[in-house]
């Protein structure tokens, strides 16, 4: 649930009933932070279509690199309800509850190669002090072995993760740890 009204699965009907099905049908199940956009359908299939775009279909990155950066930028932003459910799709990857809180705590800590550090370090400039990357940063993400088309990715996957850290916070989505597991990685 969150501070707004909300319209249940079995509340939707038409346009609303088939984004629903077609989120359950792809992820498994449906999340609050879907829920969230009931009121406004449009938006909630627009904002799937980004999300699958982004961390499913291209592959100039990996998905553990897509939550990575989700995990990172939902702990700068403070929103627990993104760092929750991401840890839990980076913890499909890494299967190490450990290394996992580590990663949280401060990445710089886990065993992760110099690549990686790179992409997570643009990742938190960008997320904090967005106004302040420069040329010299893609610079750094191309002599670590980042491509256009990845840097490009990265930039989307951090961004989108913004967005949405953004509308969790600003509508109050809340979770369980039900309601955060069991989807389709």
């Amino acid at each position: 649930m969150s501070w707004i009204k909300e319209i249940e699965k079995e509340d939707a009907q038409g346009e609303l009933k088939e984004i629903y099905d077609d989120i359950e049908q792809k992820r498994g199940k449906l999340s609050n932070i879907m829920k969230v956009h009931s009121l406004n359908p449009a938006t909630m299939k627009s904002h799937m279509d980004l999300y699958y775009s982004i961390m499913f279909k291209d592959r100039s990155l990996s998905r553990e690199e897509c939550e990575m950066i989700a995990v990172l930028v939902s702990k700068l932003n403070g929103c627990d309800y993104c760092i929750t459910h991401h840890k839990e799709a980076l913890n499909a990857y890494w299967r190490d509850k450990e290394k996992l809180d580590t990663f949280i705590e401060d990445f710089r800590n886990v065993e992760i190669d110099n690549k990686m550090i790179t992409m997570l370090e643009f990742v938190e400039k960008l997320t904090s002090e967005p106004a302040s990357i420069g040329e010299d940063d893609i610079s750094e993400l191309r002599e670590v072995g980042f491509e256009d088309k990845a840097i490009l990715n990265i930039d989307l996957v951090a961004s989108y993760f913004n967005f949405v850290n953004r509308i969790a916070l600003g509508l109050g989505t809340e979770f369980s740890e039900e309601e955060a597991s069991g989807y389709e990685y």
